[in-house]
C-alpha cells in the first residue's frame, strides 16, 4: 500500500490494517525461525551445501518485507494520531 492512500482510508480501515500488520509480525517471526531451523538441521544432517543456505535466501526476503511493514505501521500510527479528536 502506498503511503499517499492512507489519508483516503477511514479510521476503522486504518485500525484493521494496523492489526493485520501486527499479526504479520508474528508470522514473519515464525517463518524466520522455521527457515533458520531448516538451515541448522540441514547443516547437522548433510553438512554445508547450497541447499543448506537456500532457506536463508527466503529469510532475507522475509526480513525485507518486515522492514517495509514496520515503516508502513509507523505511517499508519502517525495518520491515526493526526485524526484523534
Amino acid at each position: 500500500m502506498k503511503i499517499e492512500n492512507l489519508s483516503e482510508l477511514s479510521d476503522n480501515e486504518l485500525q484493521e490494517k494496523l492489526k493485520k500488520l501486527k499479526s504479520n509480525k508474528i508470522m514473519d517471526g515464525a517463518m524466520i525461525g522455521f527457515t533458520v531451523g531448516i538451515v541448522a538441521y540441514s547443516a547437522i544432517k548433510n553438512g554445508f551445501t547450497f541447499f543448506t543456505f537456500f532457506p536463508l535466501i527466503l529469510t532475507f526476503f522475509i526480513l525485507g518485507n518486515s522492514k517495509n511493514n514496520k515503516i508502513l505501521e509507523k505511517e499508519i500510527e502517525k495518520e491515526l494520531e493526526t485524526r484523534k479528536i
